[in-house]
């Protein structure tokens, strides 16, 4: 009975770890950390200036495009700038690629991993 007992308990244990390892690596996910910035507004101080996220299109990248401001609301030379240290709402130290800031990044972690610029 105890044999029983202390093999129900170790792999409730074994169970329970995997679930808590799933729902880690789950949690990360594949998307890394993105700001949609201005490319054409790049300060060597400060970095690229935030924009509205509705300026970059939902999960592509506008590289190519043409890059000039239309209006007052619509910036075209916005793309999505990824795992960037961000500061008053400039972001700079990133990647314009989304796959090197999830291979850089561990999992798509901010913070984890090496995260060189």
């Amino acid at each position: 009975m105890a044999e029983t007992r202390r093999r129900l308990r170790s792999s409730t244990v074994v169970l329970g770890g995997m679930g808590v390892l799933a729902a880690a690596l789950s949690a990360c996910g594949s998307d890394p950390d993105r700001r949609c910035v201005d490319r054409d507004s790049y300060d060597y101080i400060n970095g690229y200036k935030i924009v509205a996220d509705k300026n970059c299109s939902s999960g592509t990248s506008s590289s190519g495009k043409g890059r000039k401001k239309t209006g007052k609301t619509k910036v075209t030379g916005a793309d999505w700038y990824y795992d960037a240290d961000v500061s008053g709402g400039y972001a700079d130290h990133g990647t314009f690629s989304r796959s090197e800031a999830v291979d850089r990044g561990g999992f798509g972690c901010s913070g984890s991993g090496s995260g060189g610029g």
